[in-house]
C-alpha cells in the first residue's frame, strides 16, 4: 500500500500547529518549515479544513490551526481526510473471468485473497484509530524534549 506524501506533511503540520496552540499559522510558513511546496501543501490543509481538523482564516492575520483538541484527532481522520475513505485493496472479482466461474456469487465475499486484504485493512485501520496528534505529540516530546520550543521559536523568528 502506498499513501499520498500528503498525509505525512499533514501529520507533520498538525503535530507542530500543538506547539503554538491559539495561533494561526500560513500554509507558507508551514511548508517553509520543512521545504515543502506551498501550493500543494496548502492543498493537504484544505482537505484537513473541510474534514474538521482544521480551521482555516483568511486576511492578513490568517492561516490554519488545530479546530479539535490533539487527544480528539486519530491519525485515522488524517489519513481518511488526505487520501480518503476507501479500502486500499479493491475486489474486481477476477474469480468470475475464471474457469469453473459462478456468475451468481459474489466473490468480494467468498474470496480468500479478498477476505485476507479486508481484515489486514481493518488491523491498519484500527491501529490509526486508536493513535492521536496527542500520542505522537507526547512521543516526540519524551523523544525529542527541545523539539516544542525549538520549533516554537522557528516560527516566532520567520519573517512573512
Amino acid at each position: 500500500m502506498k499513501m499520498n506524501e500528503g498525509v505525512e506533511w499533514a501529520l507533520h503540520s498538525c503535530v507542530n500547529l500543538c506547539w503554538i496552540p491559539g495561533e494561526t499559522v500560513t500554509a507558507k510558513k508551514l511548508a517553509a518549515f520543512y521545504e515543502l511546496p506551498t501550493a500543494y501543501l496548502n492543498k493537504q490543509l484544505q482537505a484537513l479544513s473541510r474534514a474538521g481538523i482544521m480551521s482555516s482564516t483568511s486576511g492578513p492575520k490568517g492561516g490554519f490551526q488545530l479546530a479539535r483538541r490533539p487527544e480528539d484527532i486519530t491519525l485515522l481522520d488524517v489519513v481518511v481526510a488526505i487520501d480518503g475513505p476507501e479500502d486500499a485493496f479493491r475486489c474486481t472479482e477476477i474469480l468470475k473471468a475464471g474457469p469453473g466461474a459462478d456468475p451468481k456469487v459474489d466473490y468480494r465475499k467468498t474470496c480468500l485473497v479478498a477476505g485476507s486484504m479486508r481484515r489486514a485493512e481493518l488491523v491498519y485501520r484500527r491501529e490509526l484509530a486508536a493513535r492521536t496528534i496527542a500520542d505522537l505529540v507526547a512521543d516526540v516530546e519524551r523523544s525529542f524534549p527541545q523539539t516544542p520550543e525549538s520549533t516554537r521559536a522557528w516560527f516566532a523568528n520567520l519573517k512573512s
